[in-house]
């Protein structure tokens, strides 16, 4: 097992969660107009329930400067008080491979994520360079849960036998995933798709989102996407837990509630369909 892997089931495990919780500041939705103070808010009174944190690299810097000095404040906030929660920078990075370099020098060395998404449009070589850092964690966006997605990811190719081209995504990042690091991005808002996925590959970690607010399916995410060997899942939600409540004296509570609702319905899957984290 990959040193990534390994990781991402241990925290997994010890925190008993599949939980990812996303950090989407949003200045119309924000209780608090710090957001530094926001995302700290949510970390500290969700941190019990979930397995990873995944900052959207957008909404920090649509704050300009100072949403990247929050964002540089909350992944230290948490190495120093949570260090075994995972953490995944959701950029969606994707370029030719010297711009690639770059993003990946940034995701990986600057702000010291655990695991990056990446869009692999432009081919192997523009997310090759993610790739070389074997003890981190790259999820290639392979089917999005976004209404329009199947416009390009729904497309047959025919010279791929009658495949689409999400399907044929999920066969190379299992042909490049040498070194065992590499995931895939499924949205939640598609259980058929995600099925299919996972019979392509069947042990590659896959990241869900669209949980909550996109009213993605969680009972077939969770049945779909569990990997053979290890769990190799997480179940990521955002809008519907940090903005559970939008009073300043409430919505610390109210995300802990969310997150604490849906780890249970989570586990609850888990022991129905025998994957539970005490077998």
């Amino acid at each position: 097992m990959s040193k990534f892997l390994d990781r991402l089931q241990k925290t997994s495990s010890m925190k008993e969660s599949l939980l990812c919780i996303g950090l989407d500041p949003d200045p119309a939705r924000m209780p608090s107009p710090d957001v530094f103070e926001f995302c700290k808010t949510i970390v500290d009174s969700t941190q019990s329930f979930t397995a990873a944190y995944k900052p959207n690299m957008g909404f920090f810097e649509a704050f300009g400067i100072d949403g990247l000095k929050a964002l540089e404040k909350i992944v230290e906030h948490i190495r120093t008080n949570y260090p075994e929660i995972f953490l995944i920078g959701d950029g969606k990075r994707g370029d030719i491979g010297s711009t690639s370099s770059k993003y990946a020098h940034a995701m990986f060395n600057v702000w010291d994520f655990d695991a990056v998404t990446v869009n692999a449009f432009s081919g192997f070589d523009s997310i090759e360079p993610f790739l070389r850092y074997s003890d981190r964690g790259v999820f290639v966006w392979c089917k999005s849960s976004n209404p329009d997605g199947y416009q390009l990811q729904d497309l047959v190719v025919s010279g791929q036998g009658g495949k689409k081209v999400f399907e044929i995504i999920a066969e190379y990042c299992v042909e490049w995933n040498s070194s065992g690091n590499l995931g895939l991005v499924v949205g939640a808002t598609y259980p058929e798709e995600l099925a299919t996925i996972r019979g392509i590959a069947p042990e590659i970690p896959i990241l869900v989102p669209g949980v909550g607010s996109q009213s993605g399916d969680l009972e077939s995410s969770v049945k779909f996407g569990l990997a053979t060997e290890t769990h190799g899942l997480l179940i990521s939600s955002s809008r519907g837990i940090i903005y559970a409540s939008q009073q300043v004296s409430q919505y610390g509570n109210e995300a802990a509630k969310a997150s604490a609702t849906l780890q249970k319905k989570i586990n609850n899957i888990l022991v129905d369909l025998g994957r539970s984290f005490l077998h």
